[in-house]
This record gives C-alpha cells, sequence and structure tokens, in this order.
C-alpha cells in the first residue's frame, strides 16, 4: 500500500535471487523462480539470460506475472539466465535501479544481481567516481560491477574474489558470463543463497520454495564466505573471504521467508510454529479464541493455540488481491489503510476474549489500527502476542526498516507501548525463548535489529538514517 499511514509501519522484503545454466528453458525456469519468492520483493523485477551470442535483458516495474509474458520469455532465448525481484534498500524505486544489471567491458559481456546491503557502498562509489567511473544507477549493486572492471585479474573468479573483498555488508550475489553461472555470499552468510539441482543441472536461489515449484532438489546453502562457480562442466567451490563466520539473518525465520522454505537446516513453518508454542509457554493468559494477523502470524498462532489448548480462529480475514495503487478516502472510513488488507469478522469476535498473534510491532500504527478493529467488531479483552522480541533498531544489511528513534520499542517501555496500542495486554517472545523454539544457538545468527549486537562493523554510519533509506546523491555531498 502506498498511500496510506500504514505502508512504511513494518519490515519490508529485501530481494531475491534465481540463476540457472545449461538448461534449454533456462528463462521460464527463472520466471518460476522469481515466481515462487515474489514475497521477496514487489517493486520490480528482472531477468537477463545468454543466447550464445549477446545479452538479453527484461526488466519492469511490478509484479512478475504483469512484467513478464510469453513473447518476453520467448524473446529471453538461450541455456542461461539470472533474475531478481527487488523492494528498493539502497537506491530509489525506479527502472533504472532494476536488475540484473548486464554490460560489456574488456573482458567480455557479464550479468549481475544482488539480495542485501554493502554499507561500504557510499565510500566505494565517491572513490570510483573520483577516478573516472561513471554509474547508470543509485543501486549498491552497481559498485560491485566497477570494481570488477578495474580489476588487474586474468580470471572472473579472481576479478571478483578482488572486488568482493572491498565491500561491507550482507549480500548474495548472482553473477552471469557467456559461460558461468556464479553465485556468492558475504563472510557472515547473511543473506541467504541456497544451491540445487534439476536433472543434472545446477540451479540457485534465495530461498528453496523456488527449487519445489520447478521440481528441483534442494543440494545445500551455500557457506559464509563462499563462491560457487558453475560451468557446463560442473560446480567448483571456491574460499571467496577470509574468517567466514556464519550470521545469518534470524528474521528470515520469524518473517521474510515462505514458510515451505528450509534454510541453513531450518524449516521456516516449523520455525515459526516452535516460536508460538514458545511464547505460549513464556505468556500464558486466558481468552476464548487465539486469532493469527495473516499471514505471517498464522504458524506462531498454530503453536500457540496448540500448546496452550485454546482455540485457533480465523478472525481476521485478509483480502490477497490488494494492488499495488488505489483511491483512498481522506477521513470518511477509519482505518482504511488496515481494513484494505484485513478485516475483523464480527459474528466470531463480539463478546469474546481474545489473543491477536502477529510477527512483529515496528512503529506501532499498524499494531494500533487492527487493536482498535478487533475492539470495534465487539472484542471484551484483546491480548497482543509477539513472535519475536522487541524490534529496538535498524537493520543494515537489506531489510528496509525505519530509523531507531521510529521504532516504537527502541522509545517506549513494554507497558507504555500496550496502553499506545490500545491493547489489554502485550507480550513478546523473549530473545533465548526464540532460539529455543529454532533450536539453534544465537551465536550463529543476526539479530541486531533486536539486540542491537552488529556482526558487521557500521561506525560512521547515522543510526537515524541507516543505508536502506539513504540515496546517493552528490548535491548532498
Amino acid at each position: 500500500m502506498t498511500n496510506c499511514d500504514t505502508a512504511n509501519d513494518g519490515f519490508h522484503d529485501e530481494c531475491g535471487v534465481f540463476g540457472v545454466l545449461d538448461h534449454p528453458e533456462a528463462s521460464n525456469l527463472t520466471y518460476l523462480g522469481l515466481y515462487a519468492q515474489q514475497h521477496r520483493g514487489q517493486e520490480s523485477a528482472g531477468i537477463v539470460s545468454y543466447d550464445g551470442d549477446q545479452f538479453i535483458n527484461r526488466r519492469g516495474m511490478g509484479m512478475v506475472a504483469d512484467i513478464f509474458q510469453k513473447k518476453d520469455i520467448k524473446r529471453l532465448s538461450g541455456r542461461l539466465a539470472i533474475g531478481h525481484v527487488r523492494y528498493s534498500t539502497s537506491g530509489e524505486s525506479g527502472l533504472r535501479n532494476c536488475q540484473p544489471f548486464s554490460y560489456e567491458y574488456a573482458h567480455g559481456g557479464i550479468a549481475m544481481c544482488h539480495n542485501g546491503n554493502i554499507v561500504n557502498a557510499r565510500v566505494l562509489r565517491r572513490e570510483l567516481e573520483e577516478n573516472g567511473s561513471i554509474f547508470q544507477s543509485t543501486s549498491d549493486t552497481e559498485v560491485l560491477i566497477h570494481l570488477v572492471a578495474k580489476s588487474s585479474s586474468d580470471t572472473t573468479e579472481g576479478r571478483l574474489k578482488e572486488a568482493v573483498s572491498r565491500l561491507e555488508g550482507g549480500f548474495s550475489f548472482l553473477v552471469l558470463t557467456e559461460d558461468k553461472l556464479i553465485g556468492l555470499r558475504d563472510r557472515n552468510g547473511i543473506r541467504p543463497l541456497v544451491l540445487g539441482q534439476l536433472d543434472g543441472v545446477w540451479v540457485l536461489a534465495s530461498e528453496t520454495c523456488a527449487f519445489d515449484l520447478i521440481g528441483a532438489n534442494y543440494v545445500r546453502d551455500v557457506e559464509p564466505g563462499e563462491m560457487v562457480v558453475i560451468r557446463k562442466t560442473g560446480l567448483e567451490s571456491h574460499k571467496l573471504l577470509d574468517n567466514p563466520s556464519l550470521r545469518f539473518c534470524v528474521f528470515e525465520y520469524v518473517y521474510f521467508s515462505r514458510p515451505d522454505s528450509t534454510l541453513e537446516g531450518v524449516n521456516v513453518y516449523q520455525a515459526r510454529y516452535g516460536i508460538g508454542e514458545q511464547l505460549a509457554d513464556e505468556s500464558p493468559i486466558d481468552a476464548d479464541m487465539v486469532i493469527p494477523v495473516p499471514d505471517s502470524g498464522v504458524p506462531p498462532a498454530m503453536g500457540f493455540a496448540a500448546r496452550s489448548g485454546i482455540p485457533l480462529q480465523m478472525g481476521l480475514i485478509r483480502n490477497h488481491y490488494v494492488g499495488r495503487t488505489f483511491i483512498e478516502p481522506r477521513q470518511s472510513i477509519r482505518n482504511f489503510g488496515v481494513k484494505l488488507k484485513l478485516n475483523a469478522n464480527a459474528a466470531m469476535i463480539r463478546g469474546k476474549r481474545v489473543i491477536l498473534v502477529d510477527d512483529s510491532i515496528v512503529r506501532g500504527t499498524t499494531s494500533r489500527k487492527i487493536v482498535e478493529m478487533v475492539r470495534a467488531a465487539g472484542a471484551s479483552e484483546i491480548h497482543l502476542r509477539i513472535s519475536s522480541p522487541p524490534t529496538r533498531h535498524s537493520c543494515f544489511y537489506g531489510i528496509d526498516t525505519p530509523s531507531d528513534n521510529e521504532l516504537i520499542a527502541n522509545r517506549m517501555t513494554q507497558d507504555e507501548m500496550c496502553s499506545a496500542i490500545g491493547a489489554d495486554s502485550l507480550a513478546f517472545v523473549s530473545r533465548d525463548g526464540l532460539y529455543r523454539a529454532i533450536k539453534r544457538p544465537c551465536s550463529v545468527h543476526c539479530d541486531a535489529c533486536f539486540s542491537g549486537e552488529y556482526p558487521v562493523p557500521i561506525e560512521g554510519l547515522e543510526r537515524k538514517n541507516p543505508p536502506s533509506l539513504l540515496r546517493f546523491n552528490s548535491k548532498k555531498r
């Protein structure tokens, strides 16, 4: 929703990537892979293929199904392709920032796309511009191609290794050349990247749900600091970055990834269900029903209901057909922005004590409006339960989040938050409880949005204006 006051109240999905080499339907598979990962970015999408002679590019604003028609997939011929769905976390929304990017340089053609955020992109960009580089976009992704072009190494792998060694942040890149598909991941593995096979052909994606749609088998996650190079002759693994140490984004389990995906050995649905069980153990309350806030609140609500013995009811109904734009009334419809997506089933709720289960609270605006809507539907009590710890800090690694001082948990106590939102009680799963639920130690995860413990240094970055909200603009330098 782009025109209402709840549009920015929440974490926004970052990006998704997909790539395949040596398949006669490479572009069609890439289209399907992007379709399966549409939840990771609804702003724009693109596919680049190589037909043996040239790179062919189709990019556009909007959803995958709206951008690509049969004629587009037919035109994207060849046995090699990569694709990208985008939500802008660096650089403004616009066609020039749609990925994948493709270029011709001294060593031939190359295309690339990226999920994540390069936290030192501004410094690198300024250095490159001072040395004559001309940028076509405001995306941090383009920094890598300029570093690759300036490398003195005589192989693509060497040029990538030299260039990536200068990057700081959380990222997964796909790179396509005339005969190779390359996947690489930051040294902390903050952003996901998985490897699969389809009838002997290698495929790469952000999530395993993309493999399920095309019938590919999941093989493994690309390791932190690893570069996989795929040729027709097979796959090679290279150590790309020194001192790798897994710090996978824990919010992938809480919200971002599709429930049917498995990442770093953890099934997302099972993780969310387990968090709901843990939440019921930590913050029990007597009530008549458990109601999930769709969609990411459904698995934890199921876990909460099963553990507590309180019936699960779909008291909030989601409209799955909300478009990107709409005509918004001024003041005539109360809570219009929330009601466009959700509606309370008053016949079920009236007179009931309700437990609402949601994945997170960011600014608090949406939570307050949902509580108001459920109260107006006749609920006698509303108890809000959140399947993540309080979000007190901005993300710097590829998730578009508000600044620290806009986060309600950063400026209010839990009791103050409960009062501001209008609930009868409010509880979050504890940080320790979160990791007990997903059965993994906190030491292999990034949870900086909860703890403020950033695995990649962010010194010199303004907390009130994280890179996800910065725009590259020479007039402001």
